[in-house]
């Protein structure tokens, strides 16, 4: 990936940062957005510049519709171009039906539809052929396992939809579209030794959570040379979540 540059939006952390760094270590120029996580975002820029390679972080919030399409333009100020968007940016709330407010269900999906909406189609003006639109979804859409998803799971749903119409879409291009869903991930919103572990590592086939950089493997692999032919298509590195 020498030369391409790629924005991870969300950056500053778990699957985001794995991600960058995954991107940088194949030879890309890497731009993250954070919204609080500015220290951890620097952070990554300065593992991605310890690489050999070109890093910046952008402050951006995903659930404002002007920043959510301003980071893909600072993107190619600050690096030149760009060859791969990472729609890693989420808001992970969950709770019953009856606890969620209007407010809460206008950021959910501002952050989680909207803004991943403005993002990519602001990308897909600039993406050259050969450019990458890969978005992180989640495990919750193939198998809800219990109560209180119904706000996360909906809206990250949504983006099944966006990714196989933008494959149809940008594919005359040479325009890639991908969507990968993690299953339980050792992160720090979600700690493997956190209060719920044990349970979501119980719905597993192979019982445990997996790592950040097993799902950005994923990622590289689909923003690589071997990913040029693999369009509209959903990947579940979930550890058998949904078996």
């Amino acid at each position: 990936m020498n030369g391409k540059v790629a924005l991870v939006t969300g950056g500053s952390r778990g699957i985001g940062a794995a991600s960058a760094l995954r991107l940088a270590r194949a030879g890309a120029d890497v731009a993250v957005t954070y919204v609080e996580g500015k220290e951890a975002a620097e952070e990554v820029v300065r593992e991605v510049r310890s690489l050999g390679r070109y890093g910046v972080a952008l402050r951006a919030d995903s659930g404002d519709a002007a920043e959510a399409a301003e980071a893909v333009t600072r993107t190619v100020r600050e690096l030149g171009r760009l060859d791969v968007l990472v729609n890693n940016v989420g808001v992970g709330l969950l709770g019953p039906l009856e606890s969620l407010t209007p407010a809460d269900v206008d950021r959910v999906l501002a952050v989680n539809v909207r803004g991943v909406f403005l993002t990519s189609r602001a990308a897909a003006a600039v993406l050259p052929e050969g450019g990458r639109v890969i978005t992180i979804g989640t495990c919750m859409t193939q198998r809800v396992p219990g109560p209180g998803g119904t706000l996360y799971a909906m809206s990250k749903s949504a983006l099944i939809g966006l990714t196989k119409a933008l494959a149809r879409e940008l594919g005359g291009r040479g325009i890639t579209a991908n969507i990968v869903h993690p299953g339980p991930t050792d992160t720090a919103m979600n700690p493997a030794d956190g209060p719920y572990a044990q349970n979501q590592s119980a719905m597993t086939a192979l019982g445990r959570f997996g790592t950040a950089d097993e799902v950005a493997a994923t990622v590289a692999h689909l923003a690589g040379p071997a990913g040029a032919y693999i369009t509209g298509a959903e990947f579940s590195v979930d550890g058998g979540h949904g078996a």
